[in-house]
């Protein structure tokens, strides 16, 4: 090949590579903005927004995140009003673990016992009176964290997204056997086929819990969440898998006209990624039991039978290598500003990142925030983790008549 034509070859590939670069750009900036738009659409106000993100820690210092999942039903089948209030069909919480890069999703039986305005109520009438603010108010209250952010997501929406993921394929595990005029939903699966759920099936298959002959799950609606599993491990499988390839475009110019949520488009990339690449994701359900009160069922959660699933979200166990049990620790928080509630308040922070025996104090007058610590008890390393974990650089050796706890942390000016 002469000279010319090798650079005219050369001249011609750089275009092309130029040019598919260009269109690579502009279809990710495209769909960046569709993404962008989802967090515009949050029902949450600035002040509500505020609220959520209120811990100390910024997002990226956190040691895991809380995403609320809700699934809303249809209203009231017939009303005229798109604003009918709506009910939580299906509550998760997606708790990510960014040290051990492991995810949990917990679902939370829609019957759940919780007190709305000091009334009983079960915990998917929260989102019907409040909106997600009070949705979130409940999640926050029954597990006793903080939730990071939200996604809401209707039966529409819900059809839509399994479509755009091109459906998956599922072993049924009962008959069913359903029909509800009103809502023009009909469910007919036999046990033992292997079905492709597109949108519609798959709602069917998520709703799911009784037939027309009475006979169904005997769990009731624990026992549907547990087919929701089934759905959501074969959802995540296809998400992992390169088939979805192709379909990630469809994805994204679905999600922003379906989902309503407070995350940015930069934070939907950053943690969709992650849980993709999560090193284990477990799903499960809240433990608990059944109890009739007043006439009305109730779901009545127990924080006993959850220890397992509360130690993951509150971060319990600082790290494998280290072997400490934040539960465990023995704190004091003193107070040495002459703030009032300054020291109650650290107390809740402490609490919320796993430290639960904590009592408060004052004490004299400190210039600078410290922790006070036994360092004969601790290693170097686990003496880092305590430091860079709460946040505080100044470490001292504790004290004769502090010997009695851990740690004293001693609020300062600074």
């Amino acid at each position: 090949m002469s000279k010319n034509r090798k650079s005219k070859f050369l001249k011609a590939m750089i275009t092309i590579i130029t040019v598919i670069i260009g269109i690579v750009i502009a279809v990710g900036a495209y769909f960046y903005m569709g993404l962008s738009e989802l967090s515009k659409n949050s029902d949450l106000g600035e002040n509500d927004v505020q609220y959520i993100n209120n811990d100390i820690e910024t997002d990226d210092n956190k040691e895991s995140i809380n995403i609320l999942a809700l699934g809303v039903d249809i209203g009231t089948p017939g009303a005229e009003n798109a604003n009918d209030p709506k009910r939580t069909d299906t509550i998760m919480l997606i708790h990510y673990d960014k040290i051990n890069k492991d995810v949990s999703v917990i679902s939370i039986p829609r019957d759940t016992l919780i007190k709305i305005n000091g009334k009983n109520a079960k915990i998917n009438a929260a989102h019907a009176i409040g909106g997600v603010r009070y949705a979130i108010d409940a999640v926050e209250k029954l597990l006793d964290i903080d939730i990071n952010y939200y996604g809401k997501v209707d039966y529409e929406g819900f059809r839509e997204i399994v479509d755009s993921i091109g459906g998956v394929d599922i072993e049924i595990q009962n008959n069913m056997d359903y029909d509800d005029p009103a809502q023009d939903l009909h469910i007919h699966f036999k046990k033992g086929e292997t079905v492709h759920l597109d949108g519609k099936k798959a709602e069917e298959f998520f709703r799911w819990r009784k037939n027309n002959n009475g006979t169904g799950l005997a769990e009731g609606d624990l026992g549907r969440i547990e087919n929701q599993h089934i759905f959501i491990s074969k959802v995540i499988e296809k998400l992992k898998s390169p088939r979805i390839i192709p379909r990630i475009p469809s994805i994204f110019m679905t999600l922003p006209k379906y989902v309503e949520t407070n995350m940015s488009g930069d934070e939907i990339i950053k943690y969709g990624y992650a849980f993709m690449r999560a090193n284990d994701i477990k799903i499960e359900t809240l433990k608990g039991h059944t109890k009739y009160i007043g006439g009305i069922s109730y779901f009545i959660y127990d924080e006993n039978s959850n220890k397992d699933l509360l130690d993951r979200i509150y971060n319990t166990t600082l790290n494998n290598d280290f072997n400490i049990d934040k539960s465990k620790l023995n704190i004091q928080v003193l107070n040495g500003t002459g703030k009032t509630g300054l020291a109650a308040n650290y107390r809740e922070y402490l609490k919320k990142k796993g430290y639960k025996n904590t009592s408060i104090g004052n004490t004299k007058d400190s210039e600078y925030t410290k922790i006070l610590i036994n360092k004969g008890n601790f290693s170097n390393k686990q003496i880092k983790y305590i430091k860079e974990d709460l946040k505080i650089d100044k470490v001292e050796n504790i004290e004769k008549n502090y010997e009695k706890f851990d740690i004293i942390i001693i609020l300062g000016k600074k």
